[in-house]
């Protein structure tokens, strides 16, 4: 890739839709806030459906891309799931892929790590996503492209996934920080949309994945501003960077921006607070 090694533009991609080395992903997945303070997940299928990026295929985060044998949402698949997933898209490891979403980034970010996760480095999020490529005229369609079939093999790098133990030794090791990368407000338990618990993990710092991209464009801050952000997790003694949110996706985002500033030595926690928040004997702060 020529734009960004991680990052994107249109211009780019539009710039590249023939390129036979190339895949688009389609990652949308929409979160509907319920009375009740939960969420409940919807598939971007019909999004997909009704008008794509041409060539995109669709990425099934909800089911074909997650872990459905436990009850906690969105959890890592298995290596071989994520390997057959990406096979039967036509993807391969000599491919390069570019993600977009129609939602918030952070569907993109999701699968970028998943990628990343399973040994896979050519992968880069579309800046703006599709409401971007839609108001600058872009071609849309919406006909299923016929990829071949392809060999997809997934390495793991247990190194990216944080598990609860890991967060809890964290607490004690000072050059671990614990970044919690949702809203202010649930961040500190003032929110209606809680985990079980409100609030967040006791010591860790906020960098909302909704504070990272411009709210109008939906495309990340300069990196200027993203350092500034980030500034407390800059510094040389912080060796190794845990993020978390709610089910493991806005974390991602944090993760993916966090990449772009050359910072490398993140992890994320797949269960994030829908496992952590569930246990009343892991410590958890709040200002409600």
């Amino acid at each position: 890739m020529t734009d960004n090694s991680l990052l994107v533009s249109t211009d780019w991609l539009h710039e590249h839709l023939d390129d036979p080395s190339l895949r688009i992903v389609d990652a949308t997945v929409h979160l509907r806030p319920q009375k009740d303070g939960t969420m409940t997940m919807e598939s971007g299928r019909q999004d997909y459906d009704a008008g794509h990026i041409p060539g995109a295929v669709f990425a099934d985060l909800v089911d074909a891309l997650s872990d459905t044998s436990t009850p906690l949402r969105f959890m890592l698949p298995k290596p071989d799931q994520f390997a057959s997933a990406m096979s039967a898209l036509g993807i391969g490891n000599d491919h390069c892929v570019v993600i977009y979403s129609s939602d918030h980034v952070m569907w993109s970010t999701r699968l970028w790590w998943m990628f990343k996760v399973f040994g896979f480095d050519n992968a880069a999020v579309l800046d703006g996503g599709l409401a971007k490529w839609r108001g600058e005229n872009k071609p849309v369609s919406t006909e299923a492209p016929t990829h071949q079939p392809a060999q997809f093999t997934a390495t793991f790098r247990a190194e990216l996934v944080a598990a609860r133990d890991d967060v809890k030794d964290a607490l004690e090791d000072s050059g671990t920080c614990i970044l919690d990368a949702l809203p202010e407000d649930i961040y500190r338990g003032t929110s209606p949309i809680h985990y079980g618990r409100p609030g967040h993990i006791t010591g860790s710092i906020n960098v909302s994945a909704f504070n990272l991209v411009d709210p109008k464009a939906g495309t990340f801050l300069p990196m200027d501003a993203l350092r500034a952000q980030f500034a407390p997790l800059m510094k040389e003694d912080v060796a190794h960077i845990i993020s978390y949110c709610g089910g493991g996706i806005a974390a991602t985002t944090d993760a993916f921006a966090l990449s772009l500033l050359g910072k490398e030595n993140v992890s994320v926690y797949d269960a994030s607070l829908q496992e952590w928040s569930a246990d009343p004997d892991l410590p958890m702060e709040s200002d409600a």
